[in-house]
């Protein structure tokens, strides 16, 4: 997997997004997406996660982070999509109330079988494009972007308005995920 990381600064501030295989529609139900969120708030606490924008859409998540515990950005990314992945393919098994289920999994087991280093189920997108944030400039660019990202699929008409992304923090209001670091 490591194959697809190209983190050249571990120490760096890096924008990332990663696609759901197929760009599957998964995260419409609110249980897949705090699985993302409860797995963003264990890396923040236990891992040196630094996060700086977030934001799920339906199919994709965006995020700006560090690793600020010296571990390095690559490993820490591929463990949160290694555990995100079994936890949520586990999850929609188990969801009563998916009727996509069948459907869903049947996807990730094709996808998976065509991954020399996936077992069965492969929920994530291997393809990674990490940007490291080098000015302000880019910085804002990039943070205007996630939280725009909800405005311009039409969910939302204000970034704020939409509730899993970091843009409430940025107006100064409590988001879902605790720990943001705002950067103005």
């Amino acid at each position: 997997m490591s194959r697809n990381y190209k983190f050249y600064n571990p120490e760096g501030v890096y924008f990332i997004s990663f696609a759901v295989v197929e760009w599957l529609d998964v995260f419409t139900r609110s249980e897949y997406k705090d699985i993302i969120i409860d797995s963003l708030h264990y890396c923040q606490k236990h891992k040196g996660m630094d996060i700086f924008a977030w934001c799920i859409m339906t199919n994709h998540v965006h995020l700006i982070f560090r690793s600020a515990d010296g571990q390095k950005p690559e490993l820490l990314l591929g463990d949160f999509k290694r555990f995100t992945s079994k936890a949520i393919v586990e999850a929609i098994k188990n969801n009563n109330r998916e009727s996509r289920k069948e459907w869903l999994l049947e996807q990730f087991l094709k996808a998976g079988a065509k991954s020399s280093n996936v077992k069965k189920y492969q929920f994530w997108r291997h393809d990674n494009k990490p940007i490291e944030l080098w000015s302000n400039k880019v910085f804002d660019e990039k943070i205007n972007y996630i939280h725009n990202n909800p405005v311009e699929e039409g969910l939302v008409s204000y970034p704020e308005d939409y509730v899993y992304s970091s843009a409430r923090d940025y107006r100064g209001d409590k988001g879902v995920l605790n720990g943001v670091i705002v950067v103005m």
